[in-house]
């Protein structure tokens, strides 16, 4: 899909203004017919999807690495022939770019380490190297610099099959395990989802098991080098990169001497860490990554392939299947916490009656998934009553801030608010909010000062994800919990997270989206935080955010921006048009008082004429992150929520001023079809 460069005269420099005049020959109907309607078929649509238990889940789409990675994990365990690998390597197949590679998000580039995962992937499956496909792809490759450009991860499964040596792969010394939590460089001084991985790569990075495989097999036509040479990776001069490489040569070294009998303390504790972290979860940290690597781990440690421990590990695995004809795709991990709390807000702003059934089942089941106990957090966090909830059905040491928070706001606006078990939750949650307020008065995503940037210069620390630092999307989303709550911007954690999120605007206004793409998501999630707990919106820096947003939207009435927005900052609020982006945008200037400017009066007339008869809306890009530059979600269920959200509070303002709501002020719906990406929109 094309991105437009945000050149003078482009989608930055216009304002809203102007796309009402290129509406002119649109029939004029009523709005609040239309909303109305709109928001009944989207409410129906969500309430057919809501699972008997009283869940919503929804597909969680990543990139085809994870495909990848399953039929690489196969093969190790000699599976490569199953039905799933060939399923895999299909759906594999339907998203090779036609340059070659593969990327990791619609739209995007080539990427070097995905490309090479997928390419190996389909050979062990039964791809020719000679094949048209496979030519093309091994050329992306070898351009894109070749299989020694992959990062540290991807080494270690080409390690694990044989393809390069375990020295071309960073040391992850089990020994980590020993060093006491709270010194900067511990296992608990990383993020969550970083300690999951480290700790089954450690067992693995020191027993280095490898399953030989025939030289046909195999990639070395991936590299320009010598595949058993490990590449040098220093740069000139002095710096931590350069310090940690050093030091992974010496535990290399000391790894090849130093007695194994010493090391074994180390080797159980590590192996109790994961034991005991699988424990009342879907796999260890509920998330792909980890999981794939407890298998390789339980198979290092001895069990064997038909033991309980492995059985049980695999059949999580599977659990994030999805089989559509003869294709197989693989979840990163399950979402329904989120998917419910978010949903259940949608339906709050959509006027679900109170009466209706589905509150009493979407409440019950968010207060039966409240952790109560003590995880990973509390090693280094602060001394008050365990509480929260996590993203998965079960994932009990890792309830996180973004979560808990959309649960509360879930279940305080529901009908059901003024239960006491509701405001009993909600007590313990937000005492525990509070108490996770980072140093800088940020907050983050599983834990508290989890910000040591040295960390970020290990060898394997190219996941770009080392750390779990403040971000102004999860910052602002406990605000607006707090505002809603009836907490006031005098409030000592409010003053302090107002810093943070002022030290962290762009200078164009904006702000950057951690867990969503990107500064729309940011942006948004700032106007609307600020505005629940009733900040001036006339502040100045607010009204650069507004004048930001409002600089972004694109002739449709649209918003859109690319996951490339990451890599290059001059994208900020460009990209393919998307309803969820859309409606972030909108959102937020509702929150903002806008609600009577063209800006959000088109904008909603874009999500009204992008509505299709059932009530839904498609939308093909990533416009969820998990690592930024490295790993992009779609949720599936993005195109649906935040629309209706947009078109009930746009809705309620009407209500609200009424002078918005006379029959002159109504929507121009034009003939042609919404527009389907960037380019079009801007013919």
């Amino acid at each position: 899909m094309p991105i437009i460069a945000n050149t003078e005269g482009g989608v930055a420099s216009q304002t809203s203004h102007r796309f009402a005049s290129r509406r002119s020959s649109s029939a004029l109907v009523s709005h609040h017919g239309l909303l109305d309607s709109a928001l009944e078929r989207t409410r129906d649509w969500l309430l057919a999807r809501q699972a008997e238990e009283g869940y919503w889940v929804a597909e969680l789409e990543g990139d085809t690495i994870l495909e990848s990675e399953y039929v690489l994990l196969m093969t190790f365990l000699g599976r490569e022939s199953d039905r799933v690998c060939a399923g895999c390597a299909r759906y594999i197949e339907d998203h090779q770019l036609s340059e070659g590679g593969w990327a990791i998000y619609p739209g995007g580039p080539t990427d070097v380490s995905a490309s090479v995962k997928a390419y190996f992937a389909l050979k062990l499956t039964g791809r020719s190297p000679d094949e048209p496909a496979m030519a093309r792809a091994r050329g992306a490759i070898l351009e894109a610099g070749g299989a020694h450009q992959c990062n540290s991860f991807t080494r270690f499964y080409l390690a694990l099959l044989g393809q390069i040596a375990y020295d071309d792969c960073p040391c992850v010394p089990p020994e980590l395990l020993l060093i006491p939590p709270r010194w900067g460089f511990s296992l608990s001084a990383m993020s969550a989802w970083t300690r999951t991985i480290v700790v089954p790569l450690s067992i693995m990075s020191y027993f280095k098991p490898v399953r030989s495989l025939s030289p046909e097999q195999g990639i070395a036509e991936l590299f320009r080098e010598d595949p058993q040479r490990p590449a040098r990776r220093t740069r000139p001069g002095l710096s931590w990169t350069n310090v940690f490489l050093g030091l992974d040569r010496v535990f290399k070294w000391l790894d090849r001497r130093v007695p194994a009998a010493w090391r074994q303390p180390a080797i159980r504790a590590a192996q109790r860490w994961m034991m005991d972290h699988c424990r009342e979860t879907d796999g260890l940290g509920a998330i792909f990554p980890p999981m794939v690597y407890s298998v390789i781990a339980l198979r290092c440690l001895g069990f064997d392939p038909d033991s309980p421990e492995v059985r049980w590990a695999l059949k999580q695995l599977e659990g994030l299947h999805i089989a559509e004809g003869d294709r197989i795709r693989v979840q990163p991990c399950l979402s329904p916490v989120w998917d419910t709390a978010i949903a259940t807000i949608a339906l709050a702003d959509a006027r679900l009656p109170a009466g209706h059934a589905a509150w009493t089942r979407a409440v019950q089941w968010l207060l039966a998934k409240e952790v109560r106990d003590a995880g990973d957090w509390a090693t280094r966090g602060p001394a008050v009553a365990p509480t929260g909830w996590h993203f998965q059905f079960h994932n009990k040491f890792y309830p996180d801030l973004d979560d808990s928070a959309m649960v509360i706001l879930a279940l305080n606006r529901s009908p059901l608010a003024g239960d006491p078990a509701v405001q009993a939750a909600t007590r313990r949650g937000v005492d525990w909010l509070l108490a996770m307020q980072n140093r800088d008065g940020g907050w983050a995503a599983y834990d508290v000062n989890i910000d040591n940037q040295v960390l970020t210069q290990l060898p394997f620390a190219d996941h770009n994800a080392m750390l779990d630092p403040s971000c102004a999307d999860i910052t602002a989303r406990v605000l607006e919990l707090l505002g809603t709550l009836g907490y006031r911007a005098d409030h000592p954690a409010i003053r302090r997270a107002l810093d943070y999120l002022w030290s962290t605007q762009e200078p164009e206004g904006c702000w950057y989206g951690r867990w969503g793409v990107n500064y729309i998501y940011g942006t948004w999630q700032v106007l609307q935080g600020l505005a629940t707990l009733g900040f001036p919106m006339d502040h100045p820096r607010l009204l650069r955010a507004v004048a930001w947003l409002e600089s972004t939207q694109q002739p449709s009435g649209a918003w859109g921006e690319s996951c490339r927005s990451y890599d290059d900052p001059a994208l900020k609020g460009i990209g393919e048009p998307t309803p969820s982006q859309t409606a972030w945008a909108t959102l937020g200037l509702i929150a903002a008082g806008r609600a009577r400017t063209h800006a959000v009066r088109l904008g909603i007339d874009y999500l009204l004429r992008a509505q299709l008869p059932d009530g839904s809306w498609d939308e093909a890009p990533f416009t969820g992150t998990g690592f930024p530059r490295v790993f992009y979600l779609r949720y599936h269920y993005y195109r649906i929520s935040f629309p209706i959200m947009a078109l009930a509070r746009y809705r309620a303002a009407l209500e609200r001023e009424p002078g918005l709501s006379t029959p002159a002020m109504a929507f121009r719906i034009p003939a042609q079809p919404v527009p389907t990406n960037v380019g079009q929109a801007l013919a």
